[in-house]
C-alpha cells in the first residue's frame, strides 16, 4: 500500500468565474456551430457580431416610418411657394410630371407651413442616426463579389446604389442648406427636389423587395428579450443567405440594446438641440443647431431673420426719403404712386403672424401693423375679387428679389403690406420701409424692401438670381 501523501488538491474556481467560463465557452461553440453552416471564407473586415437581419430590420422600420413623413412634407414646402403660379416663383423648371401634386397653398390655418417644414427639418436632422446606422448594418452588401452576378444582381445593385446615393444626397444637401445657408454646388431647389424623387423611388423598389423579409426578420426576435439581453450574452443571428451575418464574428463590445439605445441617445440628442428654433419660446435658447443663432436680439424687432438689409444690398437712397410705393394695375391700366406718409395715412390694420422659413427656424406669432393687400388693390381698380400681384423688391442681391402671390393670398384680411412690427418701425434687416407679409407663405415670400406692386399680372419677368 502506497503511504506517499496525495497531492493538494487544486483550489476550487469561484461562481462567477465558473460562469463566466460557461458563457465564453456557450459563445465559442455557438459560432463554431455556426460556421460550420458557412462556406470557408477568411475572416474580412465585418465582423461585429450583431450584425445580421434583426438589427438591419429595426433601422429600416424606423426609417420606414419616417422617410414618407419626411418626403411628404417636402413636397408641402415645395408646393407652399406657389411653383405653378409663376416662373419667377418656381426654382425647379422642367420638372414636368413631377410637378404632378402641386396645389394652390391656402392661407388656412396660418401655422401649417410653420408645422411642416418645421417637421421636415427637425425629422431630417432626428433621423441621421439611424441612417447612419442601418448603412453601418448593411456596409457588407456593398463590398461583396463578384459585384454583379446576373442581370437581376446588376438591377438589384443599381437600385442600391440609387438608394445609398440618394439617401447620403439628400441628406447632406438638406443639412448643408439648414445650417450653412447652403455651399453645395448648383441650386438647393432643384438639387434636392429631383434627388428627391430619385431617392424615394429607389426606396419604394427596395421596400417592395425587401418589406416580406423584414417582417419575418422582425417576428423573428423578440424585442423585449433582445432589450434585456447584456453583452455577455449577445451571440450572432443564425447563419442565413442575407449577406449580413458575418461568418467570422468577433466577440461581441456592446449588445444589441445598447447598439439601439446608442443610435436612440443620438437622435434623442440631435432633437433637443435642433427643435427649439421651430418651437421657438423658451426652447429658443436649447436649439444650439439654431442657423441664425439663439439669441436674435431684444426689442419689437427681436426675432430671427435669414438675410440682411447689408446681405441683399439694400441701398441707404432706396429706402431712404426717395422711397416711394408704386401699386399698379396690368389689367385695368391704373398707377398710383405713394410716399411713405401717404401709405402710413391709409386705413391701418393688425395681423398676428408667424415667420416661417425653409431651413426649419421659424418665429412665434409677431403683431404686424400696416395696409392690407386688397385695400392696396381697390385703390388701382379692384375694390373687389383682387387678382394675384407681382412683388418686387429692392434689393440687388439674392434671390426671391421678387415673387408672385395668389390672389387667395390677396384676399385674406390678415395679408398686408407691413410697416411696424410689435408697436415700432420695421427695422433695416426686417424690411424697412415696407415688407409683405401672408399667412402660411415661407419666409422668402413675404418679400422685405418692397417698392413696387403689380396686381393682375400674367406674366412676370425672369428672376436672374
Amino acid at each position: 500500500m502506497d503511504s506517499s501523501p496525495s497531492p493538494p488538491p487544486e483550489p476550487p474556481a469561484s461562481r462567477e468565474g465558473a460562469e463566466h467560463a460557461d458563457r465564453r465557452t456557450s459563445f465559442r461553440a455557438r459560432v463554431a456551430r455556426q460556421a460550420r453552416r458557412l462556406p470557408a471564407v477568411p475572416p474580412g473586415p465585418w465582423r461585429s457580431p450583431l450584425r445580421g437581419p434583426w438589427l438591419t430590420s429595426v433601422f429600416g422600420a424606423v426609417l420606414l416610418v419616417g422617410l414618407p413623413v419626411l418626403f411628404l412634407t417636402g413636397l408641402l414646402s415645395y408646393a407652399a411657394y406657389n411653383p405653378d403660379l409663376s416662373r419667377i416663383n418656381d426654382k425647379t423648371p422642367d420638372k414636368g410630371l413631377l410637378g404632378f401634386f402641386l396645389f394652390p397653398w391656402p392661407t388656412h390655418p396660418y401655422w401649417l407651413y410653420r408645422v411642416t417644414q418645421g417637421v421636415h427639418v427637425t425629422l431630417g436632422i432626428v433621423l441621421v442616426p439611424v441612417l447612419l446606422a442601418k448603412l453601418w448594418s448593411v456596409v457588407p452588401k456593398l463590398f461583396t463579389l463578384p459585384p454583379v452576378r446576373s442581370a437581376a444582381h446588376a438591377l438589384e445593385r443599381l437600385s442600391l446604389l440609387l438608394l445609398v446615393g440618394g439617401g447620403l444626397f439628400e441628406f447632406v444637401t438638406g443639412i448643408l442648406n439648414v445650417q450653412l445657408d447652403y455651399v453645395f454646388p448648383g441650386s438647393f431647389y432643384p438639387l434636392h427636389f429631383y434627388g428627391a424623387w430619385v431617392f424615394s423611388g429607389a426606396l419604394a423598389a427596395h421596400v417592395a423587395l425587401r418589406l416580406p423579409r423584414t417582417v419575418r426578420s422582425l417576428r423573428g426576435r423578440d424585442l423585449r428579450a433582445e432589450l434585456r439581453t447584456p453583452t455577455a450574452r449577445t451571440v450572432p443571428e443564425p447563419a442565413d443567405d442575407s449577406g449580413l451575418v458575418p461568418a467570422h464574428p468577433a466577440p461581441p463590445t456592446m449588445s444589441r440594446r445598447g447598439a439601439l439605445g446608442l443610435v436612440g441617445l443620438g437622435s434623442l440628442v440631435l432633437f433637443l438641440v435642433t427643435a427649439g428654433q421651430s418651437i421657438g419660446g423658451p426652447l429658443r435658447r436649447t436649439a444650439l443647431l439654431a442657423p441664425h443663432g439663439r439669441n436674435p436680439g431684444s426689442g419689437p424687432n427681436g426675432f430671427p431673420i435669414n438675410k440682411t438689409a447689408a446681405l441683399a444690398r439694400v441701398r441707404a437712397q432706396d429706402v431712404g426719403e426717395g422711397w416711394r410705393l408704386v401699386v399698379h394695375s396690368s389689367t385695368r391700366g391704373r398707377r398710383v404712386e405713394l410716399t411713405l406718409d401717404e401709405v402710413r395715412a391709409l386705413a391701418q390694420h393688425t395681423s398676428a403672424l408667424p415667420i416661417a422659413c425653409v431651413e426649419g427656424w421659424s418665429s412665434d406669432d409677431q403683431h404686424w401693423e400696416g395696409v392690407r393687400l386688397a385695400d392696396l388693390a381697390a385703390l388701382v381698380g379692384h375694390p373687389s375679387d383682387p387678382p394675384g400681384v407681382f412683388v418686387e423688391s429692392v434689393q440687388l442681391a439674392g434671390s426671391f428679389r421678387a415673387v408672385a402671390l395668389r390672389d387667395n393670398q390677396v384676399r385674406d384680411p390678415r395679408a398686408l403690406l407691413a410697416l411696424r412690427v410689435n408697436g415700432a418701425d420695421l427695422s433695416p434687416d426686417h424690411g424697412y420701409p415696407a415688407r409683405v407679409i401672408v399667412p402660411d407663405a415661407p419666409g422668402v415670400m413675404n418679400t422685405k424692401w418692397v417698392h413696387r406692386l403689380t396686381f393682375g399680372a400674367t406674366t412676370f419677368p425672369q428672376d436672374d438670381a
